[in-house]
């Protein structure tokens, strides 16, 4: 059950990444292509950074889990979130008196920012939940050395 909820939101969040991806992109573009404001630069980062954190986060765990660690996943998540807020607020700052395109990219930040901490939030429980089940029932704690 957990899981098909989840694998919604990863959904929708690589959905709000590429919306965010082509709103950025074009207030990039506004200035000729030659040059734009690191916020909206770090936006762009900020969505392709998310598209491969979901990639590790939703598909590797499925089709690779050799490679996938818990601990792992978690940081990545924290990491996403906190970009994501410091970029949504940067973003807003820069461009918070303008509407349509900049609002929409400064919108489509925030809810991103959200949906990443949920799943981070559902990933520090499941961290939580889950450590030092790993430890064998019986301990078989090695006896002093009875010497010679």
């Amino acid at each position: 059950m957990a899981h098909s909820w989840l694998s919604i939101v990863h959904a929708v969040a690589a959905v709000f990444a590429i919306i965010e991806l082509g709103l950025t992109a074009y207030i990039a573009s506004w200035w000729g292509g030659y040059w734009s404001f690191d916020r909206v630069n770090f936006m762009i980062f900020n969505s392709v950074w998310s598209l491969l954190v979901l990639a590790y986060v939703g598909i590797t765990p499925i089709y690779m889990t050799s490679i996938f660690h818990k601990l792992a996943a978690l940081v990545l998540n924290v990491i996403t979130t906190i970009f994501w807020f410091a970029g949504s607020i940067a973003l807003a700052v820069a461009f918070g008196h303008s509407g349509g395109t900049a609002a929409a990219a400064i919108a489509f930040g925030f809810f991103l920012w959200a949906l990443f901490m949920v799943l981070t939030v559902v990933d520090a429980l499941e961290s939580l939940r889950s450590r030092g089940h790993n430890a064998p029932a019986t301990s078989n704690k090695p006896s002093a050395y009875p010497g010679v």
